[in-house]
């Protein structure tokens, strides 16, 4: 199956009937068997979780295929807010995708970055997979190519995300991601201008520290097991409400927002991605595995090691090893994924407290 583009999902996009049984991290571990898909976030998430496992039984449907209707069926659903359309504007009120799809056989992946005016970005990634030898496209040159691949541009901006972008302009511009400026962002809309700074000053690193935390985002990423054991990753999200424009965070870099190697399992990371991007928790992750590390422990890893950095980061880290074992750890905050996979009738979320930093 190619990408998806324009395709007509066989399952709908609204799981509104499909009920989940919720654990606690301390049931984790055991493979349901395969095939199996797993993925950040529980609630309206567990929509793609139940739409990649129930493609991954029709046989002609690839892992490569099952991320990428999960993470499709996420887009198309807004899940959250924080994936697809009409959600997290920046500055200029303006919504942009970031997504990324891996194969776990070739370890090759296609991504793009801050995509502007096309709705399908996890198809566009896959597209870049595909059709080029490039990992990533950015911005308008990503747009560009995405049309050229028979994508339709449309406006990503909804009534809902104007009148948010509107509101926090009423307010000030506040909260937002500017440090080290003129005038005061704590009271002002900008334009901004730098103020000069000295890198070799004792209190340098101070400066470079956030003023507080702008609104929350979630993201998906997901991985398939296919019942041959070919395993695929990907993520896609909107990113931070009130970027500055251009931002890209961690959900399009590989080994970042997600990562795969189907010889030992794969990784999906949800959080503060401005942060987790400095550490690439899934490849970190994925390469504990290599080392003989259970999924639970490989994911406490990844986390503690961003932890001792930044001790309140909020991140949220799910692995799963080749075989289907599973487990998640995270930080700032309770962190849940959901998985489904062999005979199981429903999808289960787990809930997993957060390591004090």
């Amino acid at each position: 199956m190619a990408y998806l583009r324009g395709f007509t999902l066989t399952y709908p996009l609204l799981w509104l009937t499909t009920s989940t049984i919720t654990r606690c991290a301390a049931d984790t571990g055991n493979s349901p068997g395969l095939p199996m898909v797993i993925n950040t976030w529980g609630g309206p998430f567990t929509a793609a979780t139940d739409a990649a496992y129930l493609a991954l039984l029709e046989s002609e449907t690839s892992a490569l295929d099952a991320v990428e209707i999960g993470c499709s069926t996420c887009e198309a659903n807004q899940c959250d807010g924080s994936v697809g359309y009409g959600g997290s504007p920046d500055e200029n009120c303006e919504t942009t995708l970031d997504a990324m799809i891996m194969d776990g056989t070739t370890m090759k992946s296609g991504a793009v970055a801050a995509l502007r005016r096309i709705k399908d970005a996890i198809s566009v990634a896959r597209a870049v997979l595909e059709h080029t030898t490039h990992t990533l496209l950015a911005g308008d040159f990503a747009t560009d190519f995405a049309i050229a691949n028979g994508f339709v541009a449309q406006n990503l901006t909804t009534e809902a995300s104007a009148a948010s972008c509107a509101q926090w302009k009423a307010g000030g511009c506040q909260p937002n991601y500017r440090i080290n400026v003129t005038p005061d962002p704590a009271q002002s809309c900008g334009p901004y201008a730098p103020t000069s700074l000295n890198s070799s000053s004792s209190s340098a690193a101070a400066a470079y520290q956030s003023r507080g935390s702008p609104e929350g985002h979630d993201t998906i990423s997901m991985i398939a097991l296919h019942s041959s054991g070919v395993m695929a990753a990907g993520t896609s999200t909107n990113g931070a409400g009130r970027k500055v424009p251009g931002r890209v965070g961690d959900g399009p870099i590989t080994g970042s927002g997600s990562y795969v190697d189907g010889d030992v399992g794969g990784c999906g990371a949800t959080g503060d991605g401005d942060i987790m991007m400095r550490f690439l928790p899934c490849y970190q992750a994925v390469e504990n595995l290599r080392l003989g590390m259970s999924p639970q422990s490989a994911a406490e890893d990844a986390v503690r090691r961003m932890l001792r950095k930044y001790p309140d980061v909020q991140s949220g880290i799910v692995v799963v090893d080749n075989e289907g074992a599973h487990g998640g750890a995270g930080s700032g905050w309770t962190f849940t994924y959901a998985y489904r996979g062999g005979g199981m009738g429903e999808t289960v979320v787990v809930s997993v407290p957060p390591i004090a930093g």
